[in-house]
């Protein structure tokens, strides 16, 4: 394909990359669609099948990061399994009602809900969802790797590798 093609599918990741960061959009996928199409486009030429496994197995850890990691800092933060499978839940509902922020929002308030109930504790129930902000934002960064490793595995292997 021409270089201007990989030029627009290069600038459409980097967009992805800022999803990344602003979430309206999510990054890591973008990248994978991106690559996707590029390698459909392309026959499979320089972005073979196997290439696109590997940025598939890269893309998995990165695409899920905003649940395990989150999960993983509230578990840190001193939160009950119930207690993270309901945020698992309010993320959910709250996706639904009012897309990512409302993810963020149904997330926090199920960990302090079902935390306050069980603990009886506001201190405890505070640090466990302090626990969840960390693991969110360490997400982003996880996100952020992924999404770099993706874009170079990407342009190497579109460049002919």
């Amino acid at each position: 394909m021409s270089g201007f093609w990989l030029a627009v599918a290069l600038a459409v990741m980097f967009i992805g990359l800022l999803g990344v960061v602003l979430p309206i959009i999510p990054g890591v996928a973008v990248i994978w669609v991106t690559a996707l199409i590029y390698a459909i486009a392309e026959d499979f030429e320089n972005i073979d099948p196997i290439t696109m496994v590997v940025l598939s197995l890269i893309a998995l850890p990165g695409i899920t990061a905003d649940v395990w990691v989150s999960s993983l800092g509230a578990k840190v933060g001193g939160a009950s399994l119930w207690s993270i499978v309901t945020s698992l839940l309010g993320g959910i509902i709250g996706f639904l009602v009012a897309s990512l922020p409302g993810a963020i929002v149904g997330s926090l308030v199920g960990l302090l809900a079902v935390e306050l109930f069980r603990a009886r504790d506001w201190r405890h129930a505070l640090k466990a969802s302090g626990g969840w902000i960390v693991g969110w934002l360490a997400s982003t960064v996880v996100q952020i790797v992924v999404g770099l490793i993706m874009i170079a595995v990407f342009w190497w292997q579109a460049k002919g590798g």
